[in-house]
């Protein structure tokens, strides 16, 4: 028997038995997260600090309805200019773009 290209082998109500809590557990961490941002003096609004926008951007994509939401959110993640940068800045990647994309500038 084969499995038709994007479906999934396992039945839904297995996968939710198998995984829901794990993930019940990432989604109460990250709003843990933003409780301890907060707590210590840090804005977690969109426009405090890029890395809590991009995170807050990506919110409404889990749910929207749409299909490929991991692509879509690694891509509102992903830095994809392509002009080279004078220096690279101070703390190595910041897991979110700093600036607008700039495509082929």
């Amino acid at each position: 028997m084969t499995t038709p290209q994007g479906a999934c082998p396992e039945p839904a109500s297995a996968m939710l038995d198998r995984l829901f809590i794990e993930h019940r557990a990432k989604l109460v961490d990250l709003a843990a997260f933003l409780d301890r941002i907060e707590r210590a003096g840090g804005a977690t609004s969109a426009s405090a600090d890029v890395r809590i926008a991009a995170l807050l951007a990506c919110l409404p994509v889990l749910t929207d309805g749409q299909p490929e939401r991991a692509r879509r959110i690694l891509e509102a993640l992903s830095d994809t200019s392509l002009a080279p940068l004078d220096h690279a800045p101070p703390g190595g990647a910041a897991g979110a773009p700093s600036r607008p994309s700039q495509g082929d500038a």
